[in-house]
């Protein structure tokens, strides 16, 4: 066999492997939660995100309260860590539509947050 049939042949076999994008899947939704309960449920319980007055609205509302609060208390956080935050509430709690993973971005999803 030729170097370009074993290429041909490696190719295809590793196009159904699953990506980086996949793997990480599982590890952010269980760093979210990590986070979480690690920094923000001293404060935080079910009540807080299921209540009427709630400061989330929508996927934006809901990263840009993530943020703030990683913020307030001096955490350092990383864009990843706050995006897994964001996915660890919005799977548990809110149900939000969610950016897709091209980057763009469902109308609610990406709606202004309601001001204070």
């Amino acid at each position: 066999m030729t170097i370009q049939k074993w290429f041909a042949v490696l190719v295809i076999a590793l196009w159904g492997l699953p990506g980086p994008v996949a793997a990480r899947t599982k590890t952010d939704a269980l760093r979210g939660e990590l986070l979480y309960s690690t920094h923000c449920i001293g404060c935080h319980n079910s009540q807080l995100h299921w209540r009427d007055r709630k400061a989330a609205s929508n996927w934006a509302s809901l990263k840009a309260e993530v943020e703030r609060w990683q913020n307030t208390s001096g955490l350092g956080w990383r864009e990843e860590d706050v995006t897994d935050v964001v996915h660890y509430l919005n799977n548990l709690y809110y149900r939000f539509p969610e950016p897709q993973a091209d980057g763009a971005s469902t109308a609610e999803a990406t709606a202004p947050a309601h001001p204070r």
